[in-house]
C-alpha cells in the first residue's frame, strides 16, 4: 500500500510541477529536484532507500528507449563520428582525468576509486538534455546532444565496472578495451533483433492496443538479456529504440504510430520527472550519511566544485578540437563533393554496385536506381555536412548543455559497500549532478538566447517543395494501369479523375443511410483516399532514406499524413442489413 500511495504521489507531483513549470517559463527538472527535496519534510519520506537497479533497470531503458524512436537517424548516421568521440573519448579522458584529481585531494582513496568517480560524473545524460530541447536549439545541435547521451552510458559503465574491479586487484587496459568492445557489439546486435522482431510481431496484430502493449516490453526484452551476457543493456534499448525509429514508418499503421507517439510521451514525462523527484529526496539522506562519517559537507561541496569545473574544462577543450577536425571536415567535403558531381564518380559507384552481392539478380534498370539512389544520398550527406557546418556559438551551447543527471546519481550508488569515502563520493557526485542541472541547466536558455540560436526556423519553400513531391507521387498513383481496389475491382472512372483535381466534397463522405450505390461510393472515395496516403507515405520515406531533406520537416509531413489517414479510416463505413 506504502508502494502504490507513493506511486500515485509521485506522478501527482510529477504532472503538477511539469505543468506549473512551462507557466513560469522555469525549467521543469529544477523545479522537480526542489520539490524533491521539500518533500523530505514529510517524516515517511525523508529516510526513503532507493534501489539503484530501479533506475539502471527499471527507469532509463523504457526511457532511453523513447528518446532514441525520435531521433532521426538518417542525422545520427551523419554526426555519428562527433557522437562516438564524445561517447566514448571525452568519457576516457574525463575519468582518467578526474581520477588523478580526486586521488590526489582526497589521500584515502587511491587512483583506482578516483577512476570510478570519474566514470560516475562523466556521461552526460538523456533527460538533462530535455532541457537543451525546450529551448528550439537547432535540430543537429540536439542530435549530436542526444546522441551522446544515448551511447556514453556503456562507456561510462564499463569504466565503472573496470574501476571497481581494479580497487582490490589490478585489470590491463587491452582486457578494458576488449570488454568496451564486446559490451557494444552484443549490445547492438541482440537490440537489433528485438527491435527487428517487434516491429515485424506489430505489423502483423491490426490492433493498436496490443502493438502498443508490446512495444512497453521491447526495451526490457532488449535490456535483459544483454545485461546477462555482460554486454551494456542501456544501448541494447537504444539500438532497439533506433530500428523501430527506420521500421515503424514502413510496416506499421498509422494508429499504431499515433498511439506510440502519445503513450511513449507519457510515458517519458512520468520517468523523466520521477527521476529528478527522487535525485532531490535522496539529498537529505546522504548528507546524513556524511556527516555520520564526520565529514565535513564543505569538503563536499569544494571536491564537486573542483571535479564539476574540471569535467566543464576538458569538455571545453574536447569541443574545440572537435569544431577545429569539423572545418578540417568541411573542407574535405567540398573537395568530395566537387569529384562526386562528375561523371567519373557516378560511373565508378554504378560498378560498385554492380560488383556487389546485394544487387545480384537486379536487371538493368534496377541496377541503375539502385546507384543513383546511392549517389543522391552520398550528395545530400556532402550538403548536410556544408550547410549545417559549426561555429564557435554552437561549440559553447554544446560544452555549457553537456549536463549531468540521473544517470550519475543511480551510478554512483552502485559502488560497493567497502569502497572508501562512499558516502562521500555519492555525494560529491550528486553535488555535481545537481549542481550541473541548477546552473548550466538554469543559464542554458539565457546563454542559447544571447548566442542567437533559438527560433530555428524551417525554409518554407522546403515544405512546400516536399509537399509539391509527395501529393505528385500520389497522382502517379492514380494514374497507374494496375490500380485496382482491396478485392480486385476498379475504381469509378469519375472518382479518379475527381481525386486527381482534389475536389471530393465532404458529401462523398456523408452518403444517406437508404443509398447503397451512394455508400459504395463513399467506400471507394475512402478506399482511394487512403490509398494516396500509402503512396505518398512512401515517396517521403524515400526522401528520408536519402536524406535529401531535413528531418524535422519530413517527420512533421509525415505524422500529418498519419493524422488525415485515422480521420479517414473513422469514417469508414460498410453497407449492412440497415442500409438496405
Amino acid at each position: 500500500m506504502e508502494l502504490l500511495v507513493l506511486g500515485v504521489l509521485v506522478v501527482t507531483v510529477v504532472v503538477a510541477v511539469s505543468f506549473l513549470a512551462s507557466r513560469v517559463n522555469i525549467a521543469t527538472p529544477l523545479v522537480l529536484v526542489a520539490a524533491g527535496i521539500a518533500l523530505t519534510a514529510v517524516p515517511s519520506l525523508r529516510h526513503m532507500e532507493i534501489d539503484p537497479e530501479w533506475i539502471l533497470a527499471g527507469i532509463l531503458p523504457p526511457l532511453l528507449y523513447s528518446t532514441s524512436t525520435r531521433l532521426p537517424v538518417m542525422d545520427f548516421r551523419r554526426d555519428l563520428p562527433a557522437i562516438s568521440g564524445l561517447s566514448v573519448v571525452l568519457v576516457v579522458v574525463t575519468s582518467l582525468s578526474v581520477g588523478w584529481l580526486m586521488s590526489t585531494l582526497i589521500p584515502q582513496v587511491g587512483f583506482a576509486t578516483g577512476v570510478a568517480l570519474g566514470a560516475v560524473v562523466s556521461p552526460t545524460d538523456a533527460v538533462a538534455t530535455s532541457i537543451a530541447r525546450s529551448l528550439g536549439v537547432s535540430p543537429r545541435l540536439l542530435t549530436v546532444l542526444e546522441g551522446e547521451s544515448l551511447l556514453n552510458d556503456a562507456s561510462a559503465l564499463v569504466l565503472l565496472r573496470s574501476a571497481v574491479a581494479a580497487i582490490g586487484t589490478s585489470v590491463s587496459l587491452a582486457g578494458v578495451f576488449g570488454s568496451f568492445v564486446y559490451s557494444i557489439v552484443i549490445a547492438v546486435a541482440i537490440g537489433y533483433a528485438v527491435g527487428r522482431l517487434a516491429v515485424w510481431v506489430r505489423g502483423r496484430m491490426g490492433d493498436e492496443t496490443l502493438s502498443t502493449a508490446v512495444s512497453f516490453v521491447v526495451p526490457f526484452a532488449a535490456y535483459l538479456p544483454v545485461e546477462q551476457l555482460g554486454g551494456s543493456g542501456l544501448v541494447a534499448a537504444v539500438s532497439a529504440g533506433l530500428v523501430t525509429s527506420v521500421g515503424a514508418g514502413k510496416h506499421l499503421r498509422a494508429q499504431d504510430r499515433l498511439a506510440d507517439r502519445a503513450n511513449w510521451s507519457t510515458i517519458g514525462l512520468i520517468l523523466e520527472g520521477t527521476i529528478f523527484l527522487l535525485m532531490g529526496m535522496q539529498l537529505i539522506e546522504l548528507v546524513q550519511d556524511v556527516r555520520q562519517e564526520h565529514e565535513s559537507l564543505w569538503r563536499a561541496g569544494w571536491l564537486a566544485f573542483a571535479a564539476g569545473v574540471a569535467v566543464l574544462a576538458i569538455r571545453a577543450a574536447y569541443v574545440a578540437l572537435l569544431l577545429w577536425t569539423g572545418n578540417r571536415r568541411v573542407e574535405r567535403t567540398e573537395k568530395a563533393k566537387e569529384y562526386w558531381s562528375t561523371e567519373e564518380a557516378k560511373q565508378h559507384l554504378y560498378q560498385r554496385v554492380s560488383s556487389s552481392r546485394r544487387t545480384a539478380g537486379m536487371d538493368e534498370e534496377e541496377l541503375r536506381r539502385t546507384g543513383r539512389r546511392l549517389w543522391m544520398r552520398r550528395i545530400a550527406d556532402f550538403d548536410y555536412i556544408l550547410q549545417e557546418r559549426w561555429d564557435t556559438r554552437d561549440g559553447a551551447a554544446l560544452v555549457w548543455a553537456g549536463m549531468r543527471g540521473a544517470l550519475t546519481v543511480a551510478a554512483a550508488q552502485t559502488l560497493p559497500a567497502d569502497t572508501p569515502q562512499r558516502s562521500l563520493l555519492i555525494l560529491v557526485a550528486f553535488f555535481v549532478a545537481g549542481g550541473s542541472l541548477l546552473i548550466q541547466g538554469g543559464s542554458l536558455g539565457w546563454l542559447v538566447r544571447r548566442l542567437g540560436l533559438t527560433g530555428n526556423v524551417v525554409d518554407r519553400s522546403e515544405i512546400e517543395s516536399l509537399i509539391s513531391t509527395m501529393q505528385a507521387a500520389g497522382e502517379r498513383y492514380l494514374e497507374s494501369p494496375d490500380l485496382r481496389r482491396a478485392d480486385g475491382s476498379t475504381y469509378d472512372a469519375d472518382l479518379i479523375d475527381r481525386m486527381k483535381t482534389r475536389t471530393q466534397s465532404r458529401a462523398d463522405l456523408r452518403p444517406a443511410a437508404d443509398d447503397p450505390e451512394g455508400i459504395d461510393r463513399a467506400n471507394q472515395t475512402l478506399e482511394l483516399r487512403i490509398a494516396v496516403l500509402d503512396a505518398e507515405r512512401r515517396r517521403l520515406l524515400e526522401i528520408r532514406q536519402a536524406g535529401t531533406a531535413p528531418s524535422e520537416v519530413l517527420s512533421e509531413l509525415l505524422n500529418v499524413l498519419d493524422a488525415d489517414q485515422i480521420s479517414l479510416e473513422l469514417r469508414r463505413r460498410e453497407p449492412g442489413p440497415m442500409d438496405s
